[in-house]
């Protein structure tokens, strides 16, 4: 009897993983390859749009790109961009009064054509509020209305059947982050902007810089070159860092004096000794304007760590900074 033949073990898994990763890796080629060409004078302009607004990004999108658009209005936002995402649908019964003067106005729509849009295209022109719109057909009825058109290439998404919104959402998605990271390049926001907008959690705790953590005025341990041990001891007590500068006058470090140096010093040296005869001479220091985390390796960075470190601006002495108030933070 004639074997009949077998049908083909369909396809597994991870391979239907792979195959769909590889075809968005394909759509941000293609991206990529439009950014280094036709894309790259309409993204000056629209960054250029963009910046120029005295008022907020309104990004607005119907479905998939909706969501992706929901994303794009929270990244310029905790870059520095005031953003916020409005809902096409619900614009057309009221909220089209959250766009004012000064607003620019970011469209998402693959196909250019959704119709929820209408009427945010239709108010964006009555009132001269400037439309950037990303898409993917130059020749849509958004494209046509668009101050900046943000022509996107076309490429085939992941979805077998070729319609569920994949490829396309994540060339949007990255789109978006271009957007956002070229705009706040373009205005210099530096990570200390940044904590502004993230003080919580992790984040907020690696963008703490040492001048937020360190002791200042009556709280610095603080001796003259002049003074003994016996008055370090005191100074040491006095404070809660182990430790204190030495400084002259003007206020210039001279050196660190630390508990450690403390006990080491008193079994061979009188209380009446001076402090400078037993410092350490040109310390370890930082900047306030340092981040924290980067202190912290400046602290851990060493053949012996130190838990003490000083903060001087131009050679004076300004903070103090312990290991302690680092691991407080969440920094260690």
């Amino acid at each position: 009897m004639r074997a009949s033949p077998k049908t083909p073990a369909p396809e597994g898994p991870a391979v239907s993983a792979l195959r769909t990763v590889n075809a968005e890796i394909e759509g941000l080629r293609a991206l990529t390859r439009a950014l280094d060409g036709p894309l790259a004078e309409p993204v000056d302009r629209a960054v250029a749009t963009l910046a120029a607004a005295t008022g907020r990004v309104v990004v607005t999108g119907m479905g998939k790109s909706g969501h992706v658009a929901r994303k794009i209005a929270a990244t310029f936002a905790s870059t520095g961009t005031p953003a916020f995402y409005l809902h096409p649908a619900e614009a057309s019964h009221g909220d089209l009064g959250m766009i004012a003067r000064g607003d620019v106005v970011l469209a998402l729509s693959w196909s250019g054509e959704t119709p929820e849009l209408r009427d945010v295209i239709h108010f964006c022109k009555r009132f001269a509020v400037p439309l950037i719109a990303v898409t993917a057909d130059a020749a849509s009825a958004l494209a046509g209305a668009a101050d900046v058109t943000l022509t996107l290439p076309r490429a085939e998404e992941a979805c077998p059947n070729g319609l569920a919104p994949t490829t396309s959402t994540t060339m949007q998605l990255a789109f978006g982050d271009a957007l956002a990271v070229a705009l706040l390049e373009s205005r210099g926001f530096s990570a200390a902007d940044f904590r502004n907008f993230h003080p919580g959690g992790r984040l907020g705790s690696q963008l703490i810089t040492v001048r937020d953590l360190m002791a200042t005025g009556a709280d610095l341990p603080t001796l003259s070159p002049e003074a003994t041990l016996s008055d370090a001891i005191f100074e040491i007590t006095r404070t809660r860092y182990g430790g204190a500068a030495v400084v002259d006058g003007e206020g210039r470090l001279l050196g660190a004096f630390t508990d450690g140096d403390l006990r080491r010093a008193l079994p061979r040296a009188a209380l009446s000794a001076a402090v400078s005869d037993h410092m350490t001479r040109e310390p370890v220091f930082v900047e306030a304007r340092l981040l924290a985390s980067e202190a912290l390796r400046v602290m851990n960075d060493r053949p012996r760590p130190i838990m003490l470190v000083f903060v001087c601006e131009a050679g004076r002495l300004v903070g103090a900074v312990h290991m302690h108030d680092l691991l407080r933070s969440g920094v260690a």
